[in-house]
């Protein structure tokens, strides 16, 4: 009997899906035997970049706000923070920097309980609240924000994905609270 051959790029499939698995990202379900070649270009095109929208509103203080009761920043504390350092750390995004493949999928989720955007921007600037953006020093609303749509709003628990078509570098913010922001670095495979 003799011994199966291997492709060489068979290591490099198993490397791929073990990476992919150990991971913040998602992957399509594994498969019972790894193929050489195509297999793992095609791996990499199923994994999943998720980018989590957070805030900690305190539902008795913020209305509205879809966490449950238990704490939180208070609406007070909020403003008093955002006065003091042009940010509130609760509010942000998570991960704040994502490398990606082209052909891979970025999936933004608001697991927070305020209402958010996911929005591509040219350069970042102020949102569309104006005490937000005077208070957070971002007193120059990015064009983008300007010109959001209402099915751009995110409610809490909703998400938006797209496929990144084309390397280069992409930066997102939220349009409510624009100190909310995430740099995307695409390249090819």
């Amino acid at each position: 009997m003799q011994p199966s051959r291997r492709s060489p790029a068979a290591p490099l499939a198993a490397a791929l899906v073990l990476l992919a698995a150990c991971t913040e990202r998602t992957t399509a379900p594994a498969t019972s035997t790894l193929e050489a070649g195509p297999r793992y270009v095609a791996l990499a095109a199923d994994v999943t970049h998720t980018v989590r929208l957070m805030d900690a509103c305190d539902p008795r203080t913020f209305t509205p706000c879809a966490r449950d009761a238990g704490g939180g920043v208070s609406s007070d504390n909020f403003f008093r923070q955002l006065e003091a350092t042009g940010q509130v750390g609760a509010w942000h995004m998570a991960p704040a920097q994502v490398n990606a493949l082209v052909g891979q999928t970025l999936l933004a989720v608001n697991v927070g309980g305020r209402q958010h955007t996911f929005t591509e921007v040219e350069q970042f600037g102020g949102g569309i609240v104006p005490i937000l953006n005077q208070l957070s020093g971002n007193t120059t609303p990015a064009a983008e924000c300007l010109a959001l749509a209402p099915s751009d709003l995110l409610d809490p628990g909703e998400s938006t994905s797209e496929v990144l078509d084309e390397e280069g570098t992409e930066l997102y913010q939220c349009c409510i609270h624009p100190w909310m922001r995430m740099t995307l670095q695409v390249h090819e495979h």
